[in-house]
């Protein structure tokens, strides 16, 4: 079973789901999701926040998230950790 982690302010993401986790800072970021905006595959779960991560989804969509990149990779590795334990 894939383990949920929470990105912020409620909101919880599948971590097997989850192709790459990036900082929104760079130009090429910025255009695609510009472009999955245009095209409703966003899903901001910012809460009007600034947006400090963009999740690539393994469905082509877009998770915007207002924690740091490190910090979702970090709870995303710890439960990764968690289940190999097991």
């Amino acid at each position: 079973m894939n383990k949920l982690i929470h990105i912020g302010f409620g909101n919880i993401v599948n971590t097997g789901k989850i192709v790459a986790i990036v900082s929104p800072d760079s130009a090429p970021v910025k255009r695609m999701v510009q472009k999955a905006k245009e095209e409703g595959m966003i899903i901001d779960a910012t809460q009007g926040r600034k947006t400090k991560a963009v999740l690539f989804m393994e469905n082509n969509q877009i998770v915007l998230s207002a924690l740091l990149p490190e910090t979702i990779a970090n709870r995303a590795y710890a439960e990764y950790g968690d289940s190999n334990e097991e």
